[in-house]
């Protein structure tokens, strides 16, 4: 949301498809994450779950009313302008197709075609990058969905709320890591650290370490915005994480899928095109507009000293940032170094895991 920038109008939506077109505006316009609408939604005594709003803005008829009161008040909309959208989607419920003043029809169509390229065509994706996101609130079929989520949460089954309807298996490939070598958890300064030379990149559940310090990356359990630390490595399930290789044109990257206990399936990355340094590394719906979700995992050394993760091909690395050694330091983008000094926080293992 840039200040002094209007709010998306709604008023020159002609059918559900542009009315919707604007919603994904009025997202994009907020600067805000799926898991950050909501939480500001619940703050004020909303229901706005995460996987109800990426479903609501890839199909084709409207939302309810509530969810869009909602929706509108969590993004930002300046109070008198909440009641406008509300009365836009009550006549395309009612008629199916609204008449819009002349002078604004040129507009509204020129805007409808950017919506079209900016929503239809690149819709929201599943963690495997390919279709539409799938209703993520519909029952999961046995022994589908629900199976790779379930077998590593906390007493049982997950939340399903961002599981996608097919999950795309990740088969770990047996001798793709040949640097396997024991890892020997220290004591430093009170925290529990896991240190040793660096694991390779190889498919399947891992833990993400950071070399310089011997610390783990995950989340805060209490903290909502999907910002990732680094912390140390025991207990260090908030979210899980797993590698997937890409293949296609996204061939030679990775994209780091999640296992949260509250939140589901996900994928970490960093918001824009992530040639802008101080980005931070989060973890949100996979294939939200906006995100580099693919990585590079570059070796760095001879022999090598570890891996740097590069989101897409930009010249940014993902960096703990203030003291390199500190649990709970943030993770952000910063430009690659090579030298001895810029390489701290920059180079990273990751020690596979059942």
């Amino acid at each position: 949301m840039n200040a002094g920038e209007r709010a998306p109008d709604p008023q020159g939506a002609r059918t559900p498809a542009e009315f919707l077109a604007r919603l994904q505006e009025l997202k994009d316009w907020s600067g805000l994450t799926y898991r950050e609408l909501s939480a500001r939604a619940e703050a004020v005594g909303d229901v706005l779950p995460r996987s109800t709003v990426a479903n609501m803005l890839t199909r084709a008829g409207l939302p309810r009313e509530e969810l869009l009161a909602a929706f509108v008040r969590a993004c930002g909309t300046p109070p008198g302008e909440r009641e406008t959208w509300l009365v836009v989607r009550k006549e395309l419920a009612t008629g199916g197709v609204r008449t819009v003043p002349g002078s604004m029809a040129a507009a509204a169509a020129d805007r409808t075609a950017e919506g079209a390229a900016g929503t239809t065509a690149e819709p929201a994706v599943s963690r495997s990058g390919a279709g539409p996101m799938p209703d993520l609130d519909a029952d999961v079929p046995a022994g589908a969905a629900a199976a790779p989520a379930a077998r590593w949460a906390p007493g049982g089954s997950a939340h399903r709320g961002r599981i996608p309807r097919v999950l795309v298996a990740v088969v770990a490939v047996a001798g793709l890591g040949l640097a396997v070598s024991s890892v020997v958890a220290l004591v430093r300064d009170g925290v529990e650290r896991v240190s040793g030379p660096p694991v390779t990149p190889a498919a399947g559940p891992v833990l993400i370490r950071t070399l310089d310090a011997g610390l783990c990356l995950g989340e805060k359990p209490s903290d909502r915005s999907g910002q990732v630390y680094q912390r140390e490595c025991a207990g260090a399930d908030v979210p899980r994480y797993e590698l997937m290789p890409l293949t296609g044109r996204d061939s030679g990257h990775w994209r780091l899928v999640t296992h949260h206990p509250e939140f589901g399936v996900g994928c970490t990355g960093v918001p824009g095109a992530a040639a802008k340094a101080a980005a931070p590394l989060h973890d949100s719906e996979c294939g939200e507009q906006g995100r580099t979700e693919s990585f590079r995992l570059e070796p760095f050394g001879t022999p090598v000293e570890g891996y740097r993760i590069r989101p897409g091909d930009s010249a940014q690395c993902i960096t703990v940032t203030g003291d390199p050694r500190a649990p709970w330091a943030r993770l952000e983008t910063a430009a690659c170094a090579d030298d001895a000094r810029g390489r701290r926080g920059q180079l990273f293992s990751f020690d596979r895991r059942d």
